[in-house]
Protein backbone atom coordinates (compact mmCIF):
# COMPACT_ATOMS: atom_id res chain seq x y z
CA UNK A 1 0.00 0.00 0.00
CA UNK A 2 1.43 3.37 -0.54
CA UNK A 3 3.36 5.46 1.57
CA UNK A 4 2.01 6.52 4.91
CA UNK A 5 2.02 10.08 6.33
CA UNK A 6 4.64 11.02 9.03
CA UNK A 7 3.11 14.32 8.88
CA UNK A 8 -0.35 15.72 7.97
CA UNK A 9 0.55 19.13 7.39
CA UNK A 10 2.43 19.10 3.78
CA UNK A 11 1.54 22.15 1.52
CA UNK A 12 2.06 20.01 -1.44
CA UNK A 13 -1.39 20.48 -2.22
CA UNK A 14 -1.54 24.26 -1.97
CA UNK A 15 -1.58 24.52 -5.37
CA UNK A 16 -4.85 22.59 -5.90
CA UNK A 17 -3.14 19.38 -6.56
CA UNK A 18 -2.98 16.17 -4.60
CA UNK A 19 -0.86 13.33 -4.55
CA UNK A 20 -2.54 9.88 -5.50
CA UNK A 21 -1.31 6.22 -3.69
CA UNK A 22 0.81 5.99 -7.32
CA UNK A 23 2.97 8.63 -6.21
CA UNK A 24 1.09 10.66 -9.64
CA UNK A 25 -0.45 14.23 -8.70
CA UNK A 26 -4.10 15.32 -10.14
CA UNK A 27 -6.35 18.21 -9.69
CA UNK A 28 -8.47 18.12 -6.47
CA UNK A 29 -11.44 18.39 -8.82
CA UNK A 30 -10.27 15.32 -10.50
CA UNK A 31 -13.48 12.79 -11.20
CA UNK A 32 -10.82 10.02 -8.85
CA UNK A 33 -10.49 12.72 -6.04
CA UNK A 34 -13.95 13.49 -6.02
CA UNK A 35 -15.10 9.96 -5.64
CA UNK A 36 -12.54 9.56 -2.88
CA UNK A 37 -13.86 12.95 -1.09
CA UNK A 38 -17.64 10.91 -1.20
CA UNK A 39 -16.33 7.30 -0.18
CA UNK A 40 -14.55 9.68 2.67
CA UNK A 41 -17.67 11.21 3.64
CA UNK A 42 -19.49 7.80 3.29
CA UNK A 43 -17.33 6.54 5.68
CA UNK A 44 -17.46 9.39 8.16
CA UNK A 45 -21.41 9.25 8.56
CA UNK A 46 -21.35 5.50 8.98
CA UNK A 47 -19.26 6.72 11.93
CA UNK A 48 -22.11 8.83 13.22
CA UNK A 49 -24.72 6.42 12.79
CA UNK A 50 -22.25 4.19 15.04
CA UNK A 51 -22.82 6.59 17.87
CA UNK A 52 -26.48 5.56 18.00
CA UNK A 53 -27.68 2.43 19.38
CA UNK A 54 -27.99 -0.78 17.97
CA UNK A 55 -27.56 -4.45 18.11
CA UNK A 56 -24.18 -5.86 18.62
CA UNK A 57 -24.74 -7.58 15.13
CA UNK A 58 -25.65 -4.60 12.79
CA UNK A 59 -23.00 -2.91 15.14
CA UNK A 60 -20.12 -5.18 13.93
CA UNK A 61 -21.52 -5.14 9.97
CA UNK A 62 -21.29 -1.07 9.71
CA UNK A 63 -17.70 -1.28 11.67
CA UNK A 64 -16.44 -3.95 8.55
CA UNK A 65 -18.58 -1.88 6.10
CA UNK A 66 -16.18 1.32 7.47
CA UNK A 67 -13.25 -1.06 7.04
CA UNK A 68 -14.53 -2.11 3.29
CA UNK A 69 -15.06 1.51 2.19
CA UNK A 70 -11.29 2.17 3.44
CA UNK A 71 -10.28 -0.17 1.40
CA UNK A 72 -12.54 1.02 -1.65
CA UNK A 73 -11.05 4.68 -1.38
CA UNK A 74 -7.32 2.91 -1.38
CA UNK A 75 -8.66 0.81 -4.33
CA UNK A 76 -9.48 4.13 -5.87
CA UNK A 77 -6.53 5.87 -4.87
CA UNK A 78 -4.51 4.02 -6.99
CA UNK A 79 -5.32 3.81 -10.52
CA UNK A 80 -5.18 0.02 -11.60
CA UNK A 81 -4.94 -1.27 -8.42
CA UNK A 82 -7.88 -3.72 -6.57
CA UNK A 83 -9.09 -4.57 -3.46
CA UNK A 84 -12.90 -4.83 -3.55
CA UNK A 85 -13.44 -8.61 -4.36
CA UNK A 86 -16.46 -10.94 -4.78
CA UNK A 87 -16.01 -12.19 -1.61
CA UNK A 88 -17.12 -8.20 -0.22
CA UNK A 89 -20.06 -8.39 -2.55
CA UNK A 90 -21.08 -11.99 -0.93
CA UNK A 91 -20.59 -10.31 2.48
CA UNK A 92 -23.59 -7.53 1.69
CA UNK A 93 -25.78 -10.00 -0.47
CA UNK A 94 -25.50 -12.35 2.65
CA UNK A 95 -26.43 -9.33 5.15
CA UNK A 96 -29.02 -8.15 2.76
CA UNK A 97 -30.82 -11.24 2.94
CA UNK A 98 -30.74 -11.79 6.70
CA UNK A 99 -32.00 -8.26 7.35
CA UNK A 100 -34.42 -8.19 4.97
CA UNK A 101 -36.11 -11.70 6.40
CA UNK A 102 -36.29 -10.14 9.50
CA UNK A 103 -38.66 -7.31 8.33
CA UNK A 104 -41.94 -7.62 6.64
CA UNK A 105 -42.12 -7.09 2.83
CA UNK A 106 -42.86 -3.33 1.31
CA UNK A 107 -45.97 -2.92 0.83
CA UNK A 108 -45.75 0.82 -0.21
CA UNK A 109 -42.65 3.53 -0.43
CA UNK A 110 -41.33 4.57 2.70
CA UNK A 111 -40.07 8.20 3.90
CA UNK A 112 -36.17 8.78 5.58
CA UNK A 113 -37.24 9.01 8.95
CA UNK A 114 -38.29 7.29 12.34
CA UNK A 115 -36.12 6.66 15.26
CA UNK A 116 -32.73 8.59 15.01
CA UNK A 117 -30.63 5.39 13.69
CA UNK A 118 -32.93 4.99 11.10
CA UNK A 119 -32.81 8.14 9.76
CA UNK A 120 -29.01 8.42 9.93
CA UNK A 121 -28.81 5.01 7.86
CA UNK A 122 -31.12 6.68 5.21
CA UNK A 123 -28.65 9.34 5.11
CA UNK A 124 -26.14 6.68 4.50
CA UNK A 125 -27.66 5.50 1.46
CA UNK A 126 -28.73 9.22 0.07
CA UNK A 127 -24.56 9.83 0.22
CA UNK A 128 -24.03 6.02 -0.97
CA UNK A 129 -25.89 7.01 -3.86
CA UNK A 130 -24.17 9.66 -4.56
CA UNK A 131 -20.72 7.98 -4.17
CA UNK A 132 -22.47 5.43 -6.91
CA UNK A 133 -22.69 7.89 -9.14
CA UNK A 134 -19.39 9.54 -8.62
CA UNK A 135 -17.83 6.10 -9.15
CA UNK A 136 -19.57 5.67 -12.45
CA UNK A 137 -18.39 9.19 -13.45
CA UNK A 138 -14.97 8.12 -13.00
CA UNK A 139 -15.43 5.31 -15.02
CA UNK A 140 -16.19 7.33 -18.14
CA UNK A 141 -13.03 9.23 -18.41
CA UNK A 142 -10.22 5.92 -16.55
CA UNK A 143 -10.61 2.67 -16.28
CA UNK A 144 -11.69 1.38 -13.30
CA UNK A 145 -12.66 -2.66 -11.86
CA UNK A 146 -16.56 -3.20 -11.71
CA UNK A 147 -16.36 -3.86 -7.74
CA UNK A 148 -16.33 -0.52 -6.34
CA UNK A 149 -19.43 0.06 -8.55
CA UNK A 150 -20.93 -2.98 -7.73
CA UNK A 151 -20.41 -2.66 -4.07
CA UNK A 152 -21.63 0.55 -3.12
CA UNK A 153 -24.88 -0.26 -5.56
CA UNK A 154 -25.33 -3.66 -2.94
CA UNK A 155 -24.49 -0.82 0.16
CA UNK A 156 -26.91 1.57 -0.37
CA UNK A 157 -29.98 -1.14 -0.69
CA UNK A 158 -28.74 -2.98 2.90
CA UNK A 159 -28.22 0.32 4.20
CA UNK A 160 -32.00 1.08 3.08
CA UNK A 161 -32.75 -2.36 4.54
CA UNK A 162 -31.07 -1.38 7.96
CA UNK A 163 -32.75 1.59 7.97
CA UNK A 164 -35.70 -0.43 8.36
CA UNK A 165 -34.13 -2.77 10.86
CA UNK A 166 -33.35 0.12 13.20
CA UNK A 167 -36.43 1.37 13.09
CA UNK A 168 -38.18 -1.72 14.56
CA UNK A 169 -35.51 -2.22 16.35
CA UNK A 170 -36.49 1.29 18.16
CA UNK A 171 -40.21 0.10 18.59
CA UNK A 172 -41.27 1.55 15.97
CA UNK A 173 -42.34 0.84 12.26
CA UNK A 174 -41.57 2.14 8.51
CA UNK A 175 -43.04 5.62 7.92
CA UNK A 176 -45.03 5.43 5.10
CA UNK A 177 -45.75 8.04 2.32
CA UNK A 178 -49.19 8.84 1.85
CA UNK A 179 -49.87 9.68 -1.97
CA UNK A 180 -53.27 11.25 -1.23
CA UNK A 181 -52.82 13.16 2.12
CA UNK A 182 -54.17 16.75 2.38
CA UNK A 183 -51.89 19.34 2.81
CA UNK A 184 -52.95 21.82 5.04
CA UNK A 185 -52.29 25.98 3.86
CA UNK A 186 -51.71 28.71 6.25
Amino acid sequence: MGNRLSKVTTRTGDDGTTGLGDGSRVRKDNARVVAIGEVDELNSHLGVLLCEGMSNDVREALIAIQHDLFDLGGELCIPGHAMISDEHLERLDGWVMQYNATIPPLQEFILPAGSRPAALAHVCRTVCRRVERSIVALGHFEPINTAPRRYVNRLSDLLFVLARVLNRADGGGDVLWHHHRVVSRT
